[in-house]
């Protein structure tokens, strides 16, 4: 198959041109999935963590460019003491102008790929900040205490220092990026012709990708294709716009669909671009900065966590080596997030002859299949606690859906055959205790109704997260550790 990039003279933009093809790499990972062994996926390296780190430099240049700017103004036409003057008027304006530059987009993609839209956000977050200041001493009574001239020329030299600063990191990620902002991947299902320069292309049905939110090893296998990219764009036929819609809901991504009739209907709820439409099907449910308080707030507990209960975790091992010699840990493939499958850590509960790796049988109250100390270590939760590994690992997060084994079946169909919204779950990472587990939804799922309270719980939990929720249910845990439903 020939995988190369999109060229158009349409207009692009903040995707630009980008002239090598998708690098293809096969998985050869030790411990990698059956079904992922020799495949093709895409070596392309994700944007994100750099993007974040170049924010931060834009950061650190822009407050070192006003607080620079405001010391030589002052210094240049009144002297020291108005050169102290300007970086105390400095030093309160840094805050202001970087809270209203965080909101305004003066760090985001459009401004990293454009020095246009660049300085424009970042003169008007200046401005905004001024006024601010200004009306913050007025309420405040201290105008006196600050120089109007020095003020004014601190403003007016400040502007010139941003637009230096914001020049110098224009070029900066020139040569870093090259012509490549984002990772944009165009789906080709047979659907309406795409062009978008830049973005990577790949043909769905030559790479067997199928938009089926019921096959789990093929939500992993989109999951590695789509993992590395900011956004994917799927042109179908009509017919498959909700599969794909759908299987795109599974993933931790931007997700768009090509539909022409956007363009004919002059549809407000969507995006144009030239002469196409493209429907918004899918989004990350945290924003990256919400993704990295999480995971602070992951690694904050997780890892004490861990270093605290290592006692109670040997003893555990030991106990269950000492009774039948087996594995301390039990290793089962569940999906996470992105529908990305990885393997979870539990202490081994059941008899090492009748474990059920696929996890087709819910445990019972009298399930011959546990061990004696597994019964115990199951009721007081304790089983779950090498989770907290997963936690420190990035598998996992301490409060998220909680993850399933491929084979789970709520009665006697599996958990992706009740309720067509299921997969959407797994657009977060998994937790190690969810909403659903704090409200009683856990334990085994004897019939449907058990796994839609948990799916409903689950999907309330992807609306509206804040860390205080997390705080909450991780507090909520501590009453539910023991629980009559825990066999």
């Amino acid at each position: 198959m020939n995988v190369q990039p999109v060229s158009s003279n349409e207009r692009a933009r903040h995707i630009v041109n980008f002239q090598e093809a998708l690098p293809l790499l096969s998985d050869t990972r030790a411990g990698a999935p059956d079904h992922l062994v020799g495949v093709e996926l895409p070596e392309v390296t994700p944007l994100e963590k750099q993007r974040l780190r170049t924010y931060v430099a834009m950061i650190v240049l822009d407050l070192l460019a006003i607080a620079g700017t405001f010391g030589l103004a002052g210094l240049l036409y009144y002297g020291n003491a108005a050169a102290y003057d300007a970086l105390v008027q400095a030093q309160l304006l840094a805050p202001l102008y970087l809270t209203i530059a965080l909101y305004n987009g003066s760090y985001s993609v459009a401004a990293l790929a454009s020095f246009g839209t660049s300085l424009r956000r970042a003169l008007k977050a200046l401005a905004l900040a001024g006024v601010a200041l200004l009306l913050l001493v007025f309420l405040t009574k201290t105008g006196a205490n600050y120089s109007r001239a020095t003020f004014l020329v601190s403003m007016v030299t400040g502007a010139f220092g941003l637009g230096v600063a914001r020049y110098i990191m224009h070029e900066v990620v020139r040569r870093r990026y090259g012509d490549r902002i984002e990772n944009v991947l165009i789906v080709d299902d047979g659907g309406p012709a795409l062009h978008i320069k830049g973005a990577w292309r790949v043909n769905a049905r030559e790479r067997g990708m199928h938009p089926d939110a019921a096959d789990p090893l093929q939500l992993d296998l989109l999951g590695h294709w789509f993992a590395p990219m900011d956004r994917v764009i799927v042109t179908c036929q009509a017919h498959q716009r909700a599969k794909w819609a759908m299987v795109l809901k599974s993933q931790s991504v931007e997700g768009e669909i090509v539909d022409e009739t956007v363009g004919r209907l002059g549809a407000v709820g969507a995006r144009r671009d030239g002469d196409q439409g493209f429907l918004l099907v899918s989004h990350r449910p945290l924003s990256l900065r919400e993704r990295a308080a999480k995971r602070a707030l992951d690694l904050a507990i997780s890892v004490p966590a861990l270093l605290l209960l290592s006692p109670l975790l040997v003893a555990v091992a030991i106990g269950i080596r000492m009774q039948d010699g087996g594995p301390a840990l039990f290793v089962q493939n569940r999906t996470g997030r992105g529908s990305r499958i990885f393997r979870m850590y539990k202490f081994r509960s059941m008899r090492l002859t009748r474990e059920d790796r696929a996890g087709h049988v819910s445990a019972s109250r009298e399930d011959a299949r546990i061990t004696p100390l597994g019964r115990l270590i199951r009721a007081t939760s304790i089983d779950e606690l090498p989770q907290l590994l997963n936690v420190v690992r990035g598998d996992m997060s301490l409060v998220g859906p909680r993850p399933h084994a491929l084979g789970s079946r709520a009665g006697e169909r599996l958990f992706w055959e009740i309720d067509e919204r299921y997969s959407q779950r797994h657009s977060l990472k998994p937790g190690l205790t969810g909403l659903a587990q704090v409200r009683g939804f856990r334990g085994a799922t004897d019939c449907e109704e058990d796994l839609v309270n948990r799916l409903q719980s689950d999907l309330q939990y992807l609306d509206g997260w804040s860390m205080w929720r997390d705080l909450g249910i991780l507090l909520a845990t501590l009453r539910v550790m023991v629980h009559d439903r825990a066999f």
